[in-house]
């Protein structure tokens, strides 16, 4: 009997040890699924409804603010039509604190991309998340304070306008930094002069099979939904309020999605350089 208890105390250690190896196994499938590099393939898809959330955003904080968290296009012209006449308006103030938030988060998600390589899955996970963070932020900032005037009695703009078109307008580049990662560099989101260009500039407009005409007329047709649903926010009892969370809850689908996310298959010359 006490070898075969020998036998038994021997054989529960190594039983023991399958539990962690398990669990080692699962942290380094997870961990290799998330510094793998996305693929590219449909990825356009992913970003071509980024537009809509732009149209959402842009729509409802030009009709309750007077001012663009996204397409810094419009807000530069308002900032010279106020350095003009500064004393007709204070829009170009909100735009101008638009425009450098903008800049602010190009100059940080670019740098984030870059340093720890642009299409890697987490990056792009966290950049999302990021700027989800910030749209979340607003958005409460809103719900809670309310909706102020965009401008006071005596004149002045409140911190509950500039704080939020801040915090929108940083995270609001985080989409147009996406496309440049992912090398789709005409999908910015936030641009669609160009786009209208190149789609009527195309030889192939009326081709059967044309990625980028279909990439082109999708980008606008979202954008143009994203405006109609964010003007219907910013008339409602919801307002910008509404928008936000809306847009909150897109940003939270899109990380997912790059959670599940197809990874980058290897080419041959990787494969062989991995074999040297």
């Amino acid at each position: 009997m006490s070898r075969v208890g020998e036998s038994m105390d021997e054989g529960r250690p190594l039983l023991g040890l399958r539990k962690p190896a398990s669990s080692s196994s699962f942290v380094a499938r997870w961990k290799k699924h998330l510094v793998a590099d996305v693929d590219r393939k449909w990825a356009d898809v992913v970003l071509v409804l980024c537009y809509f959330i732009t149209g959402l955003l842009d729509s409802s904080s030009i009709s309750v603010w007077g001012s663009f968290v996204s397409m810094q296009t419009g807000n530069t012209v308002y900032i010279g039509l106020g350095l003009a006449a500064p004393s007709e308006s204070t829009r170009w103030i909100k735009s101008g604190v638009s425009v450098l938030s903008f800049c602010a988060g190009s100059f940080i998600f670019s740098r984030f991309h870059r340093f720890f390589s642009p299409k890697r899955r987490w990056v792009l996970c966290a950049s999302f998340a990021a700027q989800l963070v910030f749209t979340v932020s607003a958005a409460t900032i809103v719900t809670v304070f309310g909706t102020p005037p965009a401008v006071k009695e005596d004149g002045s703009i409140g911190w509950h306008v500039l704080l939020p078109i801040a915090l929108v307008a940083f995270q609001s580049c985080g989409q147009a930094v996406t496309s440049r990662a992912l090398r789709y560099n005409a999908l910015t989101s936030v641009v669609l002069t160009s786009i209208y260009c190149d789609l009527f500039s195309d030889a192939e407009l009326f081709g059967l099979l044309n990625t980028e005409r279909n990439r082109r007329v999708g980008a606008p047709l979202c954008l143009l939904a994203g405006a109609f649903v964010g003007g219907k926010f910013a008339h409602s009892s919801f307002g910008v309020a509404g928008a936000l969370w809306a847009a909150s809850v897109l940003k939270t689908v899109i990380v997912m999605v790059w959670l599940i996310w197809p990874a980058k298959h290897p080419t041959v010359s990787e494969e062989s350089q991995r074999g040297c």
